[in-house]
């Protein structure tokens, strides 16, 4: 995967931007970065996308600008020009696809049906957009189509909202998806940055779901954790099951270890649906984890809370 594509693949959700007015895109940009998107694709369905890109990529360095709607040659290269680290077009034109590839820009096409997918992958693509999502039979049509294209990813867009984000994100061949609920037009048009940021920020939080999944006590040997253990269970009436380095207690919410780990006091784990994202959402806000903790599963910060090693888990 390219660095750009991880990158899109890390930020899950690009919002999908029509603006009329390229003073306002600037401002725009800082409500999406400060709500946790760092990405934008700029649509072409306006006359002031091209001088919108020029001012995003040149003022919030951050931001991770792609051109959308892009539908000739000349387009792409005005987009490219401006700036853009990627180039979005509703459908499958193989003469666009390829002008953009030749110029070394990461291209994601629109398709809709197999055969669109099919030509796109002869031109080397390993992720395509769909679209329209929702009207071309959602993610249940894309994990149909997950079973003959075992290499091809999605970036849904159309009809994704916050309501259906999730059905999208948990699937595991879904780089991300676009979408234009937080950046709707009329507010742009009244420049209701602080709402546009909210509703960004809620998106990044039903995409990562994070929520505590359990608490870790730390002992010092299996008899004190399991004695630990028979107080909860005498006491609230709850189960407990026995594990090699660990006792759960009642539905697995209580982790008691069998010798000190990770923290003074123990460990604290919060649930996410998605793992790589939520690591990177964190990083880009300037949080360190212990690399040496982190796997697919897990991953542990470096800093503690009220003695209690924090780290992240996997749904």
């Amino acid at each position: 995967m390219s660095d750009v594509l991880q990158r899109i693949y890390e930020i899950g959700i690009v919002p999908v931007i029509a603006i009329d007015d390229a003073e306002k895109a600037v401002p725009l940009a800082k409500a999406l970065v400060r709500g946790g998107l760092p990405a934008a694709e700029v649509t072409f369905r306006t006359a002031a996308a091209e001088d919108a890109i020029r001012r995003i990529v040149a003022e919030v360095p951050e931001m991770l600008v792609g051109a959308g709607t892009v539908l000739t040659k000349e387009q792409a290269d005005r987009a490219i020009d401006a700036g853009v680290s990627f180039i979005v077009s509703p459908g499958f034109n193989p003469e666009i696809t390829k002008h953009v590839l030749s110029k070394g820009m990461l291209m994601i096409p629109g398709t809709a049906s197999p055969g669109e997918m099919e030509q796109a992958m002869s031109l080397g693509l390993s992720v395509v957009k769909f679209f329209p999502a929702e009207q071309n039979g959602g993610v249940a049509k894309l994990k149909a189509l997950a079973g003959p294209y075992t290499t091809l990813r999605w970036m849904p867009t159309g009809g994704v909202n916050e309501k259906n984000l999730l059905d999208y994100i948990k699937f595991n061949k879904i780089v991300a998806c676009g979408g234009t609920w937080m950046v709707k037009k009329d507010l742009i048009e009244a420049e209701n940055w602080d709402e546009i940021e909210r509703l960004t920020r809620q998106a990044v939080q039903t995409m990562l779901g994070l929520r505590v999944d359990h608490i870790g006590i730390n002992t010092e040997n299996e008899e004190e954790a399991l004695a630990a253990a028979k107080l909860f269970t005498d006491m609230f009436g709850m189960k407990e099951k026995v594990g090699n380095s660990s006792v759960f207690v009642g539905e697995n919410e209580i982790e008691i270890m069998k010798k000190m780990y990770l923290g003074k006091n123990g460990h604290i784990a919060i649930a996410t649906h998605t793992l790589p994202r939520a690591i990177a959402y964190f990083k880009a806000r300037g949080y360190e984890f212990r690399e040496e903790t982190v796997t697919d599963k897990a991953a542990y910060f470096k800093d503690e809370i009220a003695g209690f090693a924090l780290h992240l888990v996997q749904r």
